[in-house]
């Protein structure tokens, strides 16, 4: 495969602007950097007077802490604007001049991309032992070409949630995780609650297909369990798989959800939480939402549904924001050691106390009570534990992602023909590969 890495827009005057041009400093310039350290940049994406950014600085304390007389981890924080930009505009600039930090983070989906445009390199090995206190979703997500890049610093789900007392209004119980609802299953279940929920001026689900990362995220799992895929193991070839038989299905199943009217076409602020669905997909922060925003809401989470020909698989949603090496790091085995424990247990721990992200590794979820203690929190990280699937691996995860929302809202909300929308842009996908596929 070629590595072409990924050229910023804009004048090349503008990099010194947007890097900085900064050098490494010598010991004695900042405090706490001694004489005989590894001196160690890492940069983030927060703002540091946040409870995220204090997280990652009080990991990075406690590195310094720990490495003593080896290693000196110096951390910069460069937030995101509102378009997401600002910080991924800094590392497009500093690849142009060279001037990457040692270690960064990389949003999970994207550390494919990253790693075949020799953004960032792999990790130095690790020991089954280390390897094996992360869940493995979070090793899924790090890895391409069978090659471990980075390391998760937290995880993310999608709960399928539902009110309990509309439920038992209409007489449904809820499956258990190995056994869910399937496709077909799902659908009884939403003609059933239709006239309830038509009394309450609601509809069953409360569902949308939003511009942006959310479609993928909480629909992409309807494709795996129904055996299809959008991209090639390789990350290389969409065709025969964005556009496959399986897909097809899966687009038209949305299609029926809403040509049912089982949900409105059009976004309704906060209708689950006013009562006025029975369900709703939506992350795992809806829990804290309804828990102190909604209290009479009597939440419950259900096993996220598969396809009637479900065989048992991974499926469910995962990822979120990783810490890798980038390719300028000269010591691999330092920058190994700040990834390792900005991603571990403790850094875990820190980071659910500050913001409530769920943890990456199976430590930090047995010493937080509230995921033994609350079935809602303990049903998603289950979900995590036993049915994880990364988002797809691909130098060009942002058309995959961007070309699925396109398609998805094409056919289930304006009608359009599934297997012409799938074939379409699927030629857009195959037409962003071209310069990654050996010639």
């Amino acid at each position: 495969m070629k590595q072409i890495k990924y050229i910023a827009v804009g004048a090349i005057a503008c990099v010194c602007f947007l890097t900085g041009c900064s050098k490494t400093p010598s010991p004695g310039e900042i405090a706490g950097y001694d004489n005989g350290e590894q001196y160690l940049s890492i940069w983030v994406h927060s703002i540091e007077d946040t409870p995220e950014g204090q997280a990652y600085r009080t990991s990075v304390e406690s590195f310094n802490q720990k490495f003593d007389g080896v290693y000196f981890a110096d951390i910069e924080f460069i937030p995101r604007n509102d378009n997401g930009g600002g910080y991924s505009d800094k590392v497009n600039a500093s690849v142009l001049s060279n001037s990457l930090p040692d270690v960064l983070t990389v949003d999970g989906p994207n550390i494919a991309a990253y790693a075949a445009n020799g953004i960032i390199q792999p990790l130095a090995e690790l020991t089954e032992e280390e390897r094996g206190i992360y869940l493995d979703s979070i090793l899924e997500q790090g890895t391409y070409n069978n090659t471990l890049y980075a390391l998760g610093a937290m995880e993310s789900s999608v709960g399928l949630y539902y009110n309990k007392a509309i439920l038992r209004e209409a007489g449904i119980e809820i499956p258990p995780a190995d056994d869910p609802w399937t496709f077909s299953e799902f659908l009884d279940i939403l003609e059933r609650l239709k006239p309830i929920m038509a009394e309450k001026n609601g509809y069953p689900i409360d569902m949308t297909f939003p511009v942006g990362e959310s479609s993928i995220y909480y629909f992409a799992p309807f494709i795996w369990s129904n055996g299809g895929d959008l991209i090639s193991e390789d990350g290389l070839t969409a065709d025969g798989y964005f556009n496959s038989a399986q897909n097809v299905e899966v687009m038209n199943y949305f299609k029926s959800i809403v040509d049912n009217q089982y949900m409105s076409e059009a976004p309704i602020s906060n209708l689950f939480e006013s009562g006025r669905a029975a369900f709703k997909f939506d992350g795992a922060w809806e829990v804290n939402t309804i828990y102190t925003s909604y209290p009479d809401i009597e939440l419950g989470v259900a096993p996220y549904i598969v396809s009637d020909n479900w065989d048992g698989g991974k499926y469910t949603p995962t990822g979120s924001w990783a810490f890798a090496a980038s390719s300028e790091a000269r010591d691999i085995q330092g920058a190994t050691e700040l990834v390792k424990w900005m991603s571990g247990v403790e850094s875990g721990l820190e980071l659910y106390e500050q913001t409530k992200s769920l943890p990456s590794t199976y430590a930090a979820y047995d010493q937080i009570s509230i995921f033994t203690e609350d079935e809602n929190y303990k049903a998603l990280y289950e979900q995590l534990r036993d049915y994880g699937h990364p988002r797809p691996k691909t130098p060009v995860y942002p058309q995959v992602s961007t070309l699925f929302q396109q398609t998805l809202e094409n056919v289930a909300l304006s009608g359009m023909d599934a297997e012409q929308e799938l074939n379409k842009s699927t030629e857009r996908i195959n037409a962003k590969l071209e310069r990654y596929v050996r010639e």
